[in-house]
């Protein structure tokens, strides 16, 4: 069996010397030199941990670095991330050619799999985000081919999985999605929302359930090397279920995953027992690193396929308002039901309009349901009317952003500001006006974009490109201090995940220095040197 070295039962006692030990990243983050953990739990720092040096198990020599607390990430996709290893890399590629070029590569190499799958190609390097069949069909003629857009709302594929699937010129436009087509109506080959993408399920074969392991296993471990000993992963689906309870059983799981379920607009109510029955089988695994506590709602798409949904038009195209995945009865139905049930709701919103909705529906919810210690998460916020922004600390909402994209890179400057306007683009990603509203978590959304907190934090702080533009940052105003954005990391993922009852409890992360006295663009230098979860050194 393919297990990691480390039993659930191997828990000692650790000294921690020759440093500083933080309890935090705010300014008035206590300061010790020295600590000691026991099974995960802060027991002693100072004096007293040193008087303690007889009686534990091992000493770690912090080299003058930091211990402090692990970070988190409030919204990812561990599955998808540890995935895109398999099969063609896009993620690299400048142009189309080079794309076709590395299906073809792999495909050579590859003779065996009946479909090619691959992620994440850039949007941005074909008009409008509209990617053609027919250019992958000159690579791989003859096998299907599907690819993931960056954004994981649009697939582009070939003419064959477009033929085993069925979708021609006849196939009609589906409810919760969009097919691009030709002149003649028969389809491009892009694919958008859910509604689209979903055509191909019948058909094709997916990923098997030994490579979604591995990927847990690759994935995992990847976080316990940046120092994020939490994870949310936003987008759980029954294949990944049964992959999370075989990694976990083989225990390689390297991080602490709370799964969100992905509540389907179309089938929901046949969801609910099956939801209630997986939430059962995690906590029967009785696993400190695998939760299921959440429910997934995606309330609109996304800005760059005209599918996120607005409280005015797009401004590139008249009478648009985008594409609610779900009716509002709907979804405070839904909402109202998994609530009831004791899920934490979990809401995707990029539009203002979503946002709203999303909004209604916890109010209603608290409204039917009482109140309760609910902490629901509306993630990723990029549009907020600001006559909504006071609701947020009303009904407790957890503000979740994912900080790295608040910045002009060419997703933004080439796809998402000619559709907003230039009035309306200079209001997204408002993290400072809800941050001072209420509470806000980061995340991340990887393999969306990086899961690595120091860029991320480098943004939120500058609202630069890596390459410091522009020179006062985009939208100054919605910039936040260092230390704020290291807590939204870390206490604000915390705070998400009912982590933060019992101070005593310390997933923890060694670094080279503290990052709250670096330049917030040389944090891509900090070094992360080792990270415990559950009293376990897992990097």
């Amino acid at each position: 069996m393919d297990t990691q070295d480390s039993p659930r039962d191997k828990m000692g006692t650790t000294l921690f010397v020759n440093g500083t030990v933080l309890d935090g990243y705010g300014t008035d983050a206590r300061t010790s030199d020295a600590a000691v953990v026991a099974d995960g739990r802060l027991v002693a720092t100072g004096p007293e941990a040193e008087a303690l040096r007889a009686s534990v198990d091992e000493v770690v020599d912090l080299a003058g670095g930091v211990l402090a607390p692990a970070f988190g990430d409030g919204h990812a996709h561990p599955v998808m991330g540890g995935l895109e290893g398999i099969g063609p890399q896009l993620r690299s590629c400048t142009s189309v050619e080079q794309i076709v070029a590395r299906v073809r590569a792999w495909a050579e190499e590859h003779p065996e799999p009946e479909w090619i799958y691959g992620a994440s190609y850039e949007a941005t390097l074909a008009p409008e985000g509209l990617f053609d069949a027919q250019w992958l069909d000159v690579a791989v003629p003859d096998r299907p081919v599907v690819l993931r857009s960056w954004d994981y709302h649009t697939m582009w594929v070939n003419s064959e999985a477009l033929r085993r699937a069925g979708i021609s010129a006849e196939t009609p436009e589906p409810a919760l999605g969009r097919i691009p087509r030709r002149a003649d109506g028969s389809p491009l080959g892009t694919l958008q929302e859910w509604g689209a993408v979903d055509l191909l399920q019948p058909v094709e074969p997916g990923r098997t359930h030994e490579e979604r392991v591995q990927a847990l296993r690759v994935a995992t471990a990847g976080y316990a090397g940046l120092g994020i000993a939490w994870v949310q992963d936003a987008w759980v689906e029954p294949a990944d279920l049964e992959a999370y309870l075989d990694a976990s059983a083989r225990q390689l799981l390297s991080t602490r995953v709370n799964l969100a379920l992905r509540a389907d607009p179309l089938r929901w109510r046949e969801q609910v027992v099956g939801f209630a029955e997986s939430r059962r089988r995690v906590e029967d695994n009785d696993d400190p690193l695998l939760t299921a506590s959440t429910v997934k709602f995606f309330v609109d798409g996304i800005i760059e396929n005209h599918t996120a949904a607005m409280l005015a038009d797009y401004s590139d195209v008249p009478g648009e308002r985008g594409l609610p995945n779900w009716g509002l009865e709907e979804l405070i139905a839904a909402a109202v039901e998994f609530d009831r049930l004791g899920f934490q709701l979990h809401l995707h919103t990029i539009g203002d309009a979503a946002c709203r909705t999303a909004l209604d529906v916890i109010e209603t919810v608290e409204a039917r349901n009482g109140p309760r210690d609910r902490r629901p998460v509306i993630a990723h916020v990029q549009l907020v009317d600001p006559q909504d922004v006071p609701r947020f600390e009303r009904l407790g909402v957890i503000a979740n952003f994912e900080p790295l994209w608040a910045q002009l890179d060419p997703p933004m400057v080439h796809l998402t500001l000619p559709r907003l306007g230039p009035e309306r683009a200079m209001t997204q990603y408002p993290i400072r006006t809800l941050l001072e509203a209420g509470s806000v978590s980061f995340g991340s959304d990887w393999p969306v974009s990086s899961n690595d907190w120091r860029p991320g934090v480098a943004t939120a702080v500058t609202r630069q490109t890596a390459d410091q533009t522009p020179e006062t940052g985009w939208i100054p105003g919605e910039r936040i201090p260092l230390e704020d954005a290291l807590q939204a990391y870390s206490a604000g993922v915390a705070h998400q995940a009912f982590a933060d009852a019992d101070p005593s409890v310390r997933d923890l992360v060694w670094l080279d220095r503290d990052p709250r006295t670096v330049e917030p663009h040389a944090l891509r230098d900090v070094r992360v040197l080792g990270t415990w979860v559950d009293g376990l050194r897992r990097a």
